[in-house]
């Protein structure tokens, strides 16, 4: 390899108890290192090592607090499927990331090239952000709606 690049390193494979304490930090983002230890039958420092590596490693990405999309005035909520002008993904994704209620970007395969997701005050704050915003966008040849009536998050299992 020509200068400074480097190849990323490959993932090490998590055994059960990573598993374990990916889960458990899924379900509870702020649990206390001796918790996760006690629930995982390891040592605090054990735990504590694992749950560093799973950061350096880039398996854990971050911590955030689950939303109540409805309670925190985002009542309404769609997956929008995007056709867009072929190899113009770098600016659409920076567009639609500027969007309020955008929750999840996804470039896909298949009969539309983006999957968004979104979380709006209402149906009519959704219809606004559809037509005016994402229809707007000149790379943006389609787009398809689905409303989203229920939600469950899930969990990384075994």
């Amino acid at each position: 390899m020509a200068g400074n690049e480097q190849r990323p390193t490959p993932p090490r494979p998590l055994d059960a108890i990573d598993r374990a304490i990916l889960r458990l930090l899924q379900t509870d983002g702020r649990a206390s290192i001796r918790s996760v230890a006690d629930r995982v039958h390891v040592s605090r420092a054990n735990a504590y090592a694992r749950i560093n590596r799973l950061i350096e490693d880039g398996v854990i990405r971050g911590f955030t607090a689950r939303v109540d999309h409805e309670r925190a005035g985002q009542g309404a909520s769609a997956y929008i499927t995007l056709k867009i002008v072929q190899n113009s993904w770098r600016t659409v994704r920076q567009q639609l990331l500027a969007l309020p209620g955008t929750a999840h970007i996804a470039l896909v395969s298949g009969d539309f090239d983006v999957l968004l997701l979104v979380h709006t005050q209402d149906n009519r704050a959704l219809r606004e952000l559809v037509l005016t915003r994402i229809q707007n966008i000149p790379e943006v040849l389609s787009t398809r709606t689905l409303l989203v009536f229920e939600e469950t998050d899930l969990v990384v299992t075994d």
